[in-house]
């Protein structure tokens, strides 16, 4: 949880939530959980308990002590519609993104059945944006689910992308972020998949954000595709 961030897409993050369970191949080298198993049973420290889900309602109030309007990503090192993170205090941190209006709040899940189910009782508001991640195109049914949410700007995280994704349904997105993965076990990201998703993109008028290559060093590797970066971000947003 930081007041600033690396990731290239947002300005900070929060955290009231950490600790997750892989659910899909694009968890397999999850960066979050790599991270967080180095301090496993180091005495106090944020992450003793290692990536194991944990809740931590002091943090919540936190986006309200930062005046300068940011973009936030919730949730960085979990998932807030995990199964073990109970209904109320997923309302709790509505209830805190409502009250920190001046403030553009990307949240971003896997769980995309969970969240359908619990969307009519969330209270959306116009500063809470919501994603779920596509890593391939055995998952682009969870676009469906994001689709029907009540969400005002609704983004696809395709990262990391394993695959091609053709025909992509992009009706009602209004953002798209893609990206290699990084770390040791990296699977390549190829060229032409990326090129194949800028161009639906486009096509539907959609913003599109190529955030990196990856590989075993993300920062050599840089994020330019095509002989410049795509940094768009969604209409009418900052």
């Amino acid at each position: 949880m930081s007041v600033t961030s690396e990731i290239e897409w947002t300005d900070a993050t929060w955290n009231p939530v950490t600790g997750c369970t892989k659910i899909s191949p694009g968890c397999a080298n999850c960066y979050a959980e790599t991270f967080a198993e180095r301090f496993r049973g180091v005495p106090n420290h944020p992450y003793e308990q290692g990536f194991d889900l944990r809740i931590w309602p002091d943090r919540l109030v936190l986006p309200l002590t930062w005046k300068k309007p940011k973009r936030i990503f919730v949730n960085s090192m979990s998932d807030l519609f995990h199964k073990d993170v109970p209904f109320e205090y997923v309302k709790q941190v509505f209830e805190v993104m409502r009250k920190a209006h001046w403030h553009q709040f990307q949240i971003l899940t896997k769980r995309h059945d969970r969240l359908l189910e619990l969307d009519p009782e969330l209270g959306w508001a116009p500063n809470i944006w919501m994603g779920v991640s596509v890593e391939s195109a055995d998952y682009v049914h969870r676009v469906d689910f994001l689709r029907k949410t009540g969400a005002a700007i609704k983004f696809l995280s395709v990262e990391p992308l394993l695959g091609p994704i053709e025909n992509l349904n992009l009706e009602g997105i209004d953002w798209v972020i893609v990206g290699g993965e990084s770390g040791r076990r990296v699977r390549a990201l190829q060229p032409e998949w990326v090129g194949l998703i800028r161009d639906q993109c486009q096509a539907a008028g959609v913003a599109f954000f190529f955030k990196q290559w990856g590989g075993h060093n993300k920062k050599k590797a840089g994020r330019i595709f095509e002989g410049r970066t795509w940094d768009d971000l969604p209409s009418g947003t900052r």
